[in-house]
């Protein structure tokens, strides 16, 4: 057994212990800590495994972006019902632990991959699966990936136009309508003459009551 398959195992057992972790605690922090835990080991076993693509994606798209909205979201809502005034230093033990794994982790990967030579490339001329990745990606498939390049460019504009549809009783901005507006339109400068009130006078009968 060499180097790499013993990292590999130990990756893979890093990811069930961490999987396992999220559906066992009931602090919903420490199973967000826990999830982004098991998303970096499955992607250093594919980045062992030779898919370097798909591990360096995982972890820019799950790990870096959508784990870590999740963990403010999470930790804004309060869903634990613990005081907000304790702050994130009660989170700090658990963090340090996984911090302190994803480093072993990467330092594992960076000494595995100097020392044997990368796993299984599609194109035996290609470098690496990334490098073998965009050559058929920019070449062999360049009209699919513009046809889904586009598709999701009209979803998007989709999803913008349903949010921005008029709705009864929702306030609408005009930015046209507020770009155009003047401080005449705006400000009405009102001349009044500095009058004092005049105080009605008391009678006899109402300056002796209390």
């Amino acid at each position: 057994m060499d180097l790499a398959q013993i990292a590999f195992l130990v990756f893979a057992a890093v990811a069930t212990m961490a999987a396992v972790g999220v559906i066992s605690v009931k602090n919903p922090v420490h199973a967000v800590l826990l999830l982004v835990l098991t998303f970096f080991s499955v992607a250093c076993t594919w980045i062992i495994a030779g898919a370097e693509f798909l591990g360096v994606a995982l972890i820019l798209v799950y790990v870096g972006a959508v784990m870590v909205l999740l963990l403010f979201v999470v930790m804004m809502l309060d869903i634990d019902v613990a005081p907000l005034r304790e702050g994130y230093v009660r989170y700090l033990p658990l963090g340090l632990v996984v911090a302190v794994i994803m480093l072993v982790e990467m330092l594992t990967l960076i000494g595995v991959k100097a020392n044997v030579a990368t796993g299984f490339p599609a194109d035996p001329s290609a470098a690496g699966n990334t490098q073998w990745l965009a050559r058929a990606l920019f070449t062999q498939f360049l009209l699919p990936f513009e046809v889904a390049a586009v598709i999701l460019t009209v979803a998007v504009i989709a999803a913008v136009t349903l949010t921005l549809r008029r709705r009864v009783g929702a306030r609408h901005q005009n930015p046209s309508a507020q770009a155009r507006v003047r401080s005449v339109d705006r400000v009405r400068v009102v001349k009044m003459d500095a009058v004092k009130p005049v105080v009605p006078a008391q009678t006899p009968a109402e300056e002796g009551k209390p």
